[in-house]
């Protein structure tokens, strides 16, 4: 069996160069880091093929099959290193990576030194962090090894879970934007293909993005930020008490209710005065939802955006958000939502460059999905699993995940 899973993910190591080359230059033209230019070499790991597509359950079917096998032969060695291991080191540590990356069919047990962390190694350790969702720099840190280190029969059980989650959902037929939380990534579908992939921040521990059904209803180009009011106590009232300039240098307005504006130093930061005000970001290169925000019909008060930290998605962990979601490459993402409008890539940018507020209504409205799925497989045996970072996996409503049954795989359309 690991001779086989090694014959599927064989000859990936350059295309793992490729996309670290790419994950290394976040801070880019957004045009130049799009899916097309990802995908080039990395398609025996990363594929095209949908998370939600007809093979992926039959897939998850001969995954759990052979890792039940694997659990019952008493799972995997963990890698006992307390220090980073990279090519070239020759060490005890290495026999049980080099064991690790067998257990999973990431490298071909006779290929090498037992000892040596040789190129089989480090082509086999890029493997396992690319299904692993872990920049593929071909060495063994802290996260690698935290994800090398967790139990086989807690895999298996995200298999099982996740396997019925996706089983419900079934294969979504037209066009749909799926924003996969445990992942923090999303993918762009029509009938059935994977057009776009992109590298998203999702909601933090404390600040979870929801679980949703819904339609993407309208563009805001050079929107305004409207402040909502828990992230006033939350975040901008104990900013101001530590740096009194900040509303002034974010470009950040605060309003009465009854639309008067007032200066911030007519306000009682020690207190909960500031509760009573609105706050409104200028559009511009300081706002917190960056150029664009697309949004969707829902009751949290959630939407999907632009930003100006682009450095979020050069990060292994990019929860980070305060349960909305930010986009990497976002205005490849509003063409393609705007297409049917009469939008191209020349004219998005052309909004953008305008700095004018402008809110288009979608033309044949794309569905949105926002899940948690944490473990899939493609038809090809690819194996990929995600951290459980809202720890749903293990919990008792663990396929459910509190999400209305009846809108699974029904996008609400209101």
């Amino acid at each position: 069996m690991a001779a086989l899973t090694f014959g599927l993910l064989a000859g990936v190591a350059h295309a793992q160069e490729t996309m670290a080359a790419v994950l290394q230059n976040v801070q880019q033209s957004e045009w130049g880091d799009n899916f097309v230019g990802q995908a080039g070499g990395s398609s025996a790991v990363m594929t095209r093929e949908p998370i939600l597509s007809p093979g992926t359950v039959p897939a998850m079917q001969q995954a759990i099959a052979r890792y039940q096998d694997i659990v019952s032969r008493g799972g995997w060695p963990n890698v006992p290193a307390d220090h980073p291991l990279k090519l070239g080191m020759r060490e005890p540590a290495i026999a049980a990576l080099r064991e690790r990356l067998m257990a999973e069919g990431d490298l071909n047990a006779a290929s090498g030194d037992p000892q040596a962390f040789d190129s089989y190694v480090q082509a086999a350790v890029r493997r396992f962090q690319v299904r692993y969702g872990i920049f593929a720099d071909g060495s063994v840190g802290k996260e690698t090894l935290a994800a090398m280190n967790i139990p086989a029969d807690f895999r298996l059980n995200q298999l099982q879970v996740n396997i019925q989650r996706i089983g419900a959902m079934g294969s979504p037929e037209g066009r749909y934007v799926l924003v996969d939380i445990p992942a923090a990534q999303i993918e762009v579908v029509e009938n059935g293909q994977l057009v776009q992939r992109h590298t998203a921040t999702v909601g933090r521990i404390d600040r979870q993005t929801p679980l949703l059904s819904s339609r993407l209803t309208e563009i805001n180009f050079n929107p305004y930020w409207h402040v909502p009011p828990s992230l006033i106590v939350k975040d901008l009232i104990p900013r101001m008490q530590k740096d009194p300039n900040y509303l002034k240098e974010s470009e950040i307005h605060i309003y009465t209710q009854s639309g008067q504006e007032v200066d911030s130093s007519q306000v009682n930061w020690n207190s909960d005065e500031a509760t009573h005000y609105l706050f409104r970001q200028d559009p511009g290169e300081h706002n917190s939802l960056g150029h664009v925000k697309i949004n969707f019909s829902n009751p949290y008060s959630v939407y999907l955006h632009d930003t100006p930290e682009k450095g979020f998605f050069g990060s292994n962990y990019r929860f980070e958000s305060s349960g909305c979601m930010r986009v990497q490459n976002v205005r490849e993402l509003v063409t393609w939502i705007l297409r049917d409008n009469g939008y191209d890539s020349g004219r998005v940018d052309e909004e953008i460059r305008s700095g004018n507020r402008l809110d288009v209504k979608v033309a044949n409205a794309p569905a949105l999905f926002t899940v948690y799925i944490s473990a899939w497989a493609s038809s090809d045996g690819v194996v990929h699993f995600r951290d459980d970072i809202y720890k749903m996996d293990q919990s008792s409503n663990a396929v459910a995940l509190n999400q209305n049954p009846s809108m699974i795989g029904s996008p609400d359309t209101e």
